[in-house]
């Protein structure tokens, strides 16, 4: 059995089945809710509930990044998949699955973290330990403010939901402007950062970290520091680099996180950082954890959400739920260099099923043959690195190139270091442009790609050009800039009639 990061994380399934005690999901003022919290491990469990919430981030990512960037090119089932009207740019998509996911579900986790706060704030004398009582507060904000960040990347405008409401309450408040939805979420992750640890015990291993708090801060101030597209999106084009370097900075001069390099005898460290059998490796600054052959099932998903079925079937293992094929496009096959390790590692070329050649290819990057579930597709045993140290220099090197404190030398030597454990010659003087090509390979199929268009302001010409070139079969519709955003999912709309306006575009 793997092992997952908390000892109490079995209390995790408190969020899918019933345990011991059960986590009401009434609202607040329910007593049943209230008499859950009477003990320092009711609140504990309450946490560990909502870290469960990020159990469907890593596919989110893949679905609504990844998909709708350059890096797929998912419209050749003619209008049958959830996936195409994403990939497709159409306009029609308040309904679909995967939006309306990212909207409950993210929304979900804010409902867990307010209810943990709301009661430390009324019931928190029973935990006696001052410093559990501060921690358990950083952690549901950091979790919250991962929440919302999630979802101000996606929708632009927000309601901003501090405490546990009833329903009648909930239908009564509006979207706010994306600024103070920001504002939220610095405060939340500043009181993160003030009052988490720097690292744990073995048996609360893989909690967020002091750390983790910094890079999701410096995230969010280069995100809003990217241009706003005319928009009311995630860019609000305000100088923030400096203050994200000054984080990532911080998380380098730690010392407590290094890049997995190559050593004289093997070039596996890029494999090395996904493995099943090196989880929680000098890598991994957050992971989204998850533990396999647990009833009910916690294991992952993530890692066939990008895969055909019938490549699971041409080696002899059951079908996971990929269903067809999700192409990778042309365009980034041909961006990869001769060489370069990272595109056999993470793409696979072509399959033969039952006498058909699937000449095509897709992304493969998160399985390992040997590890598919043989009881259950949704037990997968490996955590999603939802933050990585080579994403954190990556980071400050698009700092500098943005204006921060530092020097060329610096951004060379950063992506160098990328290109060499990926087996590629050095480049100099590096460009925005050429960072981002090599985030592009670096982090192809992690859900990155979407975002980085978005807050590197390349996403309006970068996509009208791959569309133009890579759309063969006339399938995508035009991209416009209002398309940096989704639409608010239908049913939010129809609660309460004039509570929402739907973004432009949709």
């Amino acid at each position: 059995m793997k092992k997952i990061l908390f000892s109490t994380i079995i209390s995790f399934s408190i969020l899918f089945a019933s345990c011991e005690k059960e986590l009401d999901q009434a609202p607040i003022s329910d007593a049943s809710t209230a008499r859950f919290y009477d003990s320092p491990d009711d609140f504990v469990q309450a946490v560990n509930a909502t870290y469960a919430s990020l159990r469907a981030y890593p596919d989110r990512q893949l679905n609504l990044s990844e998909t709708r960037s350059d890096n797929l090119y998912a419209t050749s089932e003619g209008g049958v998949r959830d996936w195409e009207g994403v990939n497709s740019f159409h306009k029609t998509i308040a309904s679909n699955p995967y939006i309306i996911e990212a909207w409950s579900e993210n929304f979900n986790g804010v409902f867990k973290a307010n209810t943990v706060l709301d009661q430390i704030e009324k019931n928190g004398a029973v935990i006696r330990d001052e410093n559990l009582k501060t921690r358990l507060s950083a952690e549901s904000r950091f979790l919250r403010a991962f929440f919302y960040f999630d979802l101000v990347r996606w929708f632009g405008e927000l309601p901003i939901i501090e405490r546990p409401l009833l329903a009648e309450e909930a239908t009564s408040v509006g979207r706010s402007p994306v600024e103070e939805v920001y504002q939220f979420i610095i405060s939340d992750l500043q009181f993160a950062q003030d009052n988490l640890p720097e690292q744990y015990a073995s048996a609360d291993k893989g909690r967020v970290t002091k750390f983790a708090a910094k890079g999701l801060l410096a995230l969010v101030h280069m995100t809003r520091s990217g241009p706003t597209y005319g928009i009311k999106g995630p860019g609000l084009g305000v100088n923030e680099w400096g203050n994200a370097l000054n984080l990532l900075n911080e998380i380098i001069n730690s010392g407590r996180y290094t890049m997995l390099a190559n050593t004289a005898n093997s070039t596996a460290a890029y494999s090395n950082i996904f493995s099943y059998t090196n989880e929680g490796n000098a890598e991994v600054v957050f992971d989204i954890q998850y533990i396999t052959g647990a009833n009910p099932v916690l294991g992952a998903t993530f890692p066939w959400v990008l895969v055909p079925d019938e490549w699971f079937q041409s080696l002899g293992k059951t079908t996971q739920g990929g269903l067809t094929i999700r192409p990778v496009s042309t365009d980034l096959l041909n961006s990869y260099e001769a060489n370069d390790i990272r595109r056999n590692f993470s793409i696979q070329t072509g399959f033969t099923f039952n006498g058909k050649t699937e000449t095509r290819s897709f992304f493969k990057k998160y399985v390992d043959i040997s590890r598919v579930p043989t009881s259950s597709r949704l037990d997968w045993p490996i955590n999603f690195i939802a933050m990585r140290y080579t994403d954190i220099l990556m980071l400050k090197a698009e700092c500098i190139l943005h204006g921060a404190p530092g020097t060329q030398l610096e951004v060379d030597d950063i992506v160098n270091q990328v290109r060499s454990r990926a087996g590629l010659a050095p480049l100099s003087n590096v460009t925005l442009a050429q960072l981002m090509e090599e985030r592009r390979k670096e982090f192809a199929a992690e859900g990155h790609r979407w975002h980085d268009l978005v807050r590197s302001g390349l996403v309006e010409t970068k996509i009208p050009a791959w569309i133009e070139t890579e759309d063969v079969l006339n399938q995508m519709q035009n991209f416009i800039k209002e398309y940096v955003i989704y639409p608010i999912p239908q049913s939010q709309l129809d609660v309460r009639q004039g509570l929402y306006t739907q973004n432009n575009g949709y």
